[in-house]
């Protein structure tokens, strides 16, 4: 009899040091641990190696959603500090859904000023909704996102951002805002990479799905008994549909950037190899046992415990040869989470 799918099966042990604070000095100068799926062989390069693994005729898909400056730092206005991080409009011009973290008990009418140098915005609580967000009403005719900062995860241990998060807190192929969390594996492609890969006759292609706050939590065994995630947005457009099924009819692998890239392309699987042409929000969890249609090789991080991105990787790749590999990595040195290195697996 088949044991039940557990969360403890997906925990390890990861030292503190190993948290990446800061990305690499150069993004392709990260390290990228290499996994054959069919032998477990690992080996040890850098993401700048990308295309010695590649093969003329692959095709990568990457994820071109932009990060928007979604975190606000200030007060309320009976005192305190006080941060949110915008999730999106909310259904009145003006209002936005957020995560709002202070002091005290949240309530309806609340006054909050957020800041940024010399600027500063009035907002006022106008709803609490049951999944802990709140909606959040500001003047009509300024964006909240003028006074934002990137909103780097908070396993990155800093007191604020720093200028340079700004520009490596995002992919240099981000171009559609939406998220609150970068798609991290794509942090690492840098355009001098991505020139050589083209030149090799590596393939582009790319889908948008909008990144929202609850990627990177760990998950509940609701939700592992579920099956479903929380919602998140997402866009595959047609030439990307026609990129994939040329690829597979000419023998060639659909390579992944990243878990979010992944979700989208089997989101949209046909059955046949391809991906249908789509928008629309995808709830897919991809857990040990899942069918994979589309992607042939993944370009991912190295993630949280008991995070569905991990139980992603684990249905790609296995769950103990990924866990071996994590602790191989932790032995290695390598650099965990959104700033970390990289892993392909093949």
């Amino acid at each position: 009899m088949k044991r039940r799918l557990r969360l403890a099966d997906f925990d390890f042990e990861l030292p503190v040091e190993r948290i990446a604070q800061h990305p690499c000095p150069e993004r392709e100068a990260a390290r990228m641990l290499v996994l054959d799926r069919q032998t477990s062989h690992r080996t040890h390069v850098q993401v700048r190696d990308l295309v010695a693994w590649l093969r003329p005729g692959d095709l990568l898909v990457a994820n071109a959603t932009r990060v928007e400056p979604a975190r606000l730092r200030g007060q309320k206005a009976s005192g305190g500090a006080a941060t949110a991080l915008l999730l999106g409009p909310g259904e009145l011009p003006g209002q936005h859904r957020a995560l709002l973290r202070c002091r005290g008990r949240l309530r309806v009418g609340q006054k909050l000023r957020f800041e940024r140098g010399a600027e500063g915005l009035d907002a006022e609580l106008v709803a609490l909704a049951a999944d802990g967000s709140v909606t959040l009403a500001f003047p009509a005719e300024r964006s909240p996102y003028s006074l934002g900062e990137a909103p780097l995860p908070p396993y990155i241990r800093r007191p604020a951002p720093e200028p340079a998060d700004t520009l490596r807190y995002q992919t240099v192929f981000a171009r559609e805002p939406g998220s609150v969390a970068a798609p991290t594996a794509g942090l690492h492609l840098g355009r001098a990479l991505l020139t050589r890969l083209r030149a090799a006759g590596v393939g582009w292609a790319e889908v948008v799905l909008h990144v929202g706050a609850g990627t990177f939590r760990p998950i509940g065994e609701s939700e592992l008994g579920s099956g479903t995630l929380h919602a998140e947005a997402f866009h595959l457009p047609a030439h990307t549909a026609r990129c994939v099924a040329e690829t597979h009819a000419k023998g060639g692998r659909v390579v992944a950037v990243g878990t979010t890239t992944t979700r989208v392309l089997e989101t949209c699987a046909d059955g046949h190899g391809g991906v249908r042409a789509e928008s629309g929000e995808t709830r897919l969890f991809m857990r040990p046992g899942a069918p994979f249609q589309v992607v042939d090789a993944l370009l991912t991080n190295f993630h949280l415990p008991r995070s569905s991105l991990l139980l992603l990787v684990a249905a790609f790749a296995g769950r103990r040869r990924v866990l071996q590999t994590y602790a191989e990595a932790v032995a290695h040195g390598y650099r965990f989470y959104s700033y970390g290195d990289a892993m392909l697996i093949l």
